[in-house]
């Protein structure tokens, strides 16, 4: 096994440990927040490590362009499945909100397995399906979202109370923890409809 792919392996070896830390919290809490969030973006870098060294070294090879994007999607679906379990995407904003982010991680996992689906009958065919910029932006918005999640707002409680834009820093992460699951959504429905649009053909030989 090349060592890309040993990468790619290490992002989804990575994706029980975040979920241990996250879910498991055998830390005092603000530690397990800063040791998620810090998994996480360790796993998200190897994503641009695996794929710039198999393009410098020549080492592209099937297994990397069918496990690189599952092991993202892991990664992703994975962490958006634990926000759900714990109410940490909609925090105190109440039903319709909670409502909002179930219906909405169930939109994002459902794309994952569609276009998943799409790249193995492109795959089957001798052909291989690109990454959009639609694709890659939602990766982005999706990254800036745990992200977002996991910063320890309990680091405000080192801030006074008397401070008149305390309570204000909590609504403003709540409101950012939505808004970017709602762009995350809309781009990845977006995103499928494009890869749907550039790959009609490829219905048509199933």
């Amino acid at each position: 096994m090349n060592l890309p792919n040993k990468v790619t392996l290490l992002r989804i070896g990575l994706i029980p440990v975040f979920l241990i830390i996250y879910l498991a919290q055998p830390f005092p809490e603000i530690v397990n927040m800063w040791l998620a969030m810090v998994i996480f973006i360790i796993a998200s870098i190897t994503d641009a490590i695996d794929g710039h060294l198999a393009r410098k070294h020549k080492l592209v090879t099937n297994f990397g362009k069918l496990i690189d994007p599952l092991a993202d999607k892991l990664l992703i679906c994975s962490a958006l499945v634990a926000f759900t379990f714990t109410g940490s995407l909609w925090g105190q904003f109440g039903t319709w909100a909670g409502q909002f982010s179930v219906w909405a991680v169930i939109i994002l996992i459902s794309r994952e397995f569609y276009v998943s689906g799409l790249r193995l009958i492109v795959l089957e065919q001798g052909k291989v399906l690109p990454a959009l910029k639609g694709g890659k932006l939602k990766m982005g918005l999706q990254i800036a979202l745990v992200v977002v999640v996991l910063l320890p707002m309990q680091m405000l409680d080192l801030i006074p109370v008397q401070f008149f834009w305390f309570e204000w820093l909590f609504i403003l992460h709540r409101w950012a923890v939505l808004i970017l699951l709602a762009l995350s959504t809309i781009v990845s429905v977006t995103s499928a409809v494009d890869y749907t649009r550039k790959n009609k053909d490829v219905f048509s030989k199933i």
